[in-house]
């Protein structure tokens, strides 16, 4: 399926080790060991600081012919900043992804809960701006920006609502683009997700959004989904199960 691409939130996990990752692979070897079992993940340092740029060809070089990073945007555009004043940080950070080339994914903003509704008028101003050419994904965490105004404006701009398995957060179905972003990011007071094992069984859920995601593909609207480490505790375990069913 050239429309499906399932992957996990990170790969730089020790515990994994043993398991997904043979015993004695080396830390730098890890993400060239992943992208042999998944042609995806979600970068999640991105999220602290804007990597080099000698960085991102490392991840390029590292993985094969249609590997896709998606990305984060740096926190301090999206939770110190939110949104304002960041231009400079704005710039630096889609040139050094964009060369990732063909392999770049969507990128990420993802905002507090403390990014409310009231601030409407700032997205406004900010989504248009965005460079043209690349994919992009809003993750709210607040459930009171789940309304029309909202949708209609990440639709004006062919941006994705991010649709998340979250105890915060209500079900969400709703698509805005020519493609979605899903995020299966569990409870982490529940599960640890540093033990290299499943530590909840969510195989109902995931049969459940296995049904989800094959409507929205047979509506011929592209996926980009990740597990996080506090979904069921094992996210390449996850990310099988849900690619098996599809």
């Amino acid at each position: 399926m050239d429309k499906l691409h399932i992957g996990t939130m990170g790969w730089s996990y020790d515990f994994w080790k043993g398991d997904f990752y043979p015993e004695g692979t080396k830390a730098e070897e890890f993400l060239s060991v992943y992208a042999r079992h998944f042609d995806t993940v979600e970068v999640n340092s991105t999220f602290y600081r804007i990597p080099y740029k000698e960085t991102v060809e490392n991840w390029r070089n590292r993985t094969p012919e249609g590997f896709i990073f998606s990305a984060k945007f740096p926190r301090k555009i999206t939770h110190l900043k939110m949104l304002q004043d960041c231009q400079e940080e704005l710039d630096v950070f889609i040139d050094h992804m964009s060369l990732l080339g063909d392999k770049l994914g969507p990128l990420l903003l993802q905002f507090p809960p403390q990014f409310k509704p009231e601030s409407i008028t700032i997205l406004e101003d900010f989504l248009p701006g965005l460079p043209e050419g690349y994919r992009y994904a809003v993750e709210v965490r607040n459930k009171k920006w789940l309304e029309e105004r909202f949708y209609s404006l990440l639709r004006d701009n062919g941006i994705a609502l991010v649709l998340m398995d979250h105890p915060w957060m209500p079900e969400m179905d709703t698509i805005t683009a020519d493609f979605t972003y899903i995020r299966w990011e569990g409870d982490r007071k529940k599960v640890k997700g540093d033990q290299g094992k499943v530590e909840i069984d969510r195989s109902g859920d995931i049969n459940e959004w296995a049904s989800k995601v094959k409507g929205i593909l047979d509506d011929s609207v592209e996926v980009y989904g990740y597990f996080s480490k506090n979904y069921s505790g094992y996210p390449p375990e996850d990310v099988i199960r849900l690619k098996g069913l599809l």
